[in-house]
């Protein structure tokens, strides 16, 4: 049911057409394209067609990036950047519209191109095609890439926490499921709810696994509040990255009298290890002892959860081939390292070329295996792959909120600055901002403080930022900053505490930061920090 995958829809009729002398196509059937599956964007998905009255998909075979340029100016993008095999964005239902296209690249109409003409195909939807579309529009574009609001799909999900102390702490690992509806938050009926469901929403959640609920309590809560039920009867596999891809039904019309013998879906789950409360020593030990016996890792990523993977054989460490890479896969090893559902599976060495041996092709796990070492998978032989197709992820990792304790302040763009970061509320009860001392700060802190703003790499760490003297924020309230590189919040690092101890107080000598996008730019491979145009030296 086209009704239950995330769908962006756009009409290709005559008003794109706006050159003098019109295609074929355009007397024969209508066409229209949309972009569905997940993790679908507003430009990349599965490309889908609408052909005699009934939406289909797109073989991969001899697929070439020309096809995906003529279909993603059907979509009102200027081109495309890349394509996706063996259903990355998930299968399609219906039919597969088209076979073996081969387009020069400049047809004005995906019909004009080569084919084994409608309908005419030998794959399954194992094999639907994905586009990734270059994040340009083509001028004067008539239709806009957007949602359709009335399209029934399942985009946005959270934990509503219930009890009282729950709703300070995060992440958040235990409440009420809820899906966004138009301007509110609706509930999903239980009946039917079991493990599985939870699963894929852990998964979802930023969280490996899930676990049993009192559903007593809830029940007893929840009958005092008024609710609004939008979805029944889901049936997830538990092996479903996002709940979009489980079958569900939707409630028809006002549903607030519905779910009788029910109550809404209560889920609790299991944090990771790097996402548990606790104290540092003992996370620091959980971490060395996880270390020691981890055979996966990843590398090369800016953030938590994200990277290139990379496994352990023979006590050597190597790269996984992207050849079958696909969303299940990753989501195992996501799971495997304490994080969730995977949100992204990474081909062609998206986070960077590893080095050393690829020690893994084709690895075709169903999504409950424990480790990615219990998949399928085949031997690299030397002309199988090279390292430009190291295969990457991003899972999906709870919110902890960590943005919010610190920011930048007079830098000339988001992505530089002097730190300030939030120590206890202040009177007014809003959080009270500090500077931290430059001494010995250097590229580790500022790692972790780049990772800590979401701004990706660490270029410089600065140990002097007068030319930033822009905040009336000056007083020093964290000194002794040391990170070892990995961690997510400069909190997580060894600091003095609170007894400050730093030799120069001057704001003139509080830490700052330049952060990256790209690895690229980062760990000072670029040219060193210009000075700022024309600076006032201090009196």
């Amino acid at each position: 049911e086209s009704g239950k995958v995330l769908i962006v829809w756009l009409w290709v009729g005559a008003a794109q057409r706006t050159g003098p002398t019109p295609t074929a196509q355009s007397q024969g059937p209508k066409l229209k394209f949309r972009l569905a599956g997940y993790p679908r964007k507003h430009n990349e998905g599965r490309i889908e067609v609408f052909y005699n009255e009934e939406w289909g998909t797109i073989c991969d075979d001899d697929f070439t990036l020309a096809n995906a340029h003529v279909l993603c100016r059907h979509l009102g993008f200027v081109a495309a950047t890349g394509w996706a095999h063996s259903a990355k964005y998930g299968k399609g239902v219906g039919r597969v519209w088209l076979d073996n296209v081969n387009c020069g690249g400049s047809e004005k109409s995906i019909a004009d191109c080569k084919s084994r003409g409608w309908g005419n195909s030998d794959c399954s939807h194992e094999e639907d095609a994905g586009v990734i579309c270059k994040d340009e529009r083509i001028l004067g574009y008539v239709d806009s890439n957007v949602i359709e609001a009335e399209q029934n799909q399942v985009e946005e999900l959270r934990l509503r926490p219930v009890v009282s102390g729950a709703r300070k702490w995060l992440p958040v690992t235990e409440g009420v499921v809820e899906v966004r509806y138009k301007e509110g938050w609706a509930q999903i009926c239980d009946e039917g709810w079991n493990h599985k469901n939870s699963r894929v929403v852990c998964g979802m959640m930023g969280f490996p696994a899930e676990k049993k609920i009192n559903r007593n309590f809830y029940k007893l809560y929840l009958e005092r509040q008024q609710l609004s039920y939008r979805l029944h009867s889901v049936a997830c596999t538990g092996n479903e990255v996002h709940i979009s891809m489980c079958p569900f039904e939707f409630y028809k019309g006002n549903a607030t009298a519905t779910c009788k013998g029910g109550m809404p879906a209560v889920v609790s789950c299991m944090p990771g290890p790097l996402f548990t409360t606790g104290s540092a020593p003992k996370k620091k030990q959980q971490r060395q002892q996880r270390q020691q016996g981890q055979r996966v890792r990843l590398k090369g990523g800016a953030k938590a959860g994200e990277g290139r993977v990379e496994v352990l054989k023979n006590s050597e460490w190597g790269t996984v081939c992207d050849d079958r890479w696909n969303l299940l896969t990753a989501s195992v090893v996501c799971r495997e390292l304490g994080f969730g559902s995977a949100k992204e599976a990474l081909t062609g060495a998206r986070m960077g070329q590893g080095m050393g041996p690829i020690h893994m092709n084709e690895v075709q796990c169903t999504g409950s295996e424990k480790s990615l070492w219990s998949c399928p998978y085949k031997n690299i032989t030397a002309e199988d792959c090279k390292h430009s197709e190291d295969a990457g992820l991003r899972c999906n990792i709870p919110y902890m909120g960590y943005e919010t304790t610190i920011r930048l302040s007079g830098g000339r763009s988001r992505f530089e600055g002097r730190v300030e970061v939030a120590l206890g509320t202040g009177s007014s009860g809003r959080p009270a901002w500090g500077l931290i001392c430059g001494d010995g700060w250097g590229t580790l802190e500022a790692m972790v403080a780049c990772r800590q703003l979401g701004l990706g790499f660490a270029n410089h760490g600065l140990q002097e930022t007068w030319y930033w003297d822009a905040s009336n924020v000056t007083e020093m309230v964290l000194s002794g900053v040391r990170c070892a590189g990995h961690e997510m919040a400069l909190s997580h690092c060894q600091h003095h505490g609170n007894s400050l101890n730093c030799k120069k107080t001057g704001t003139r000598f509080a830490a700052g930061v330049i952060c990256s996008e790209s690895e690229r730019g980062a760990g000072g491979s670029r040219s060193p920090w210009p000075p700022p145009p024309t600076p006032k030296l201090p009196t």
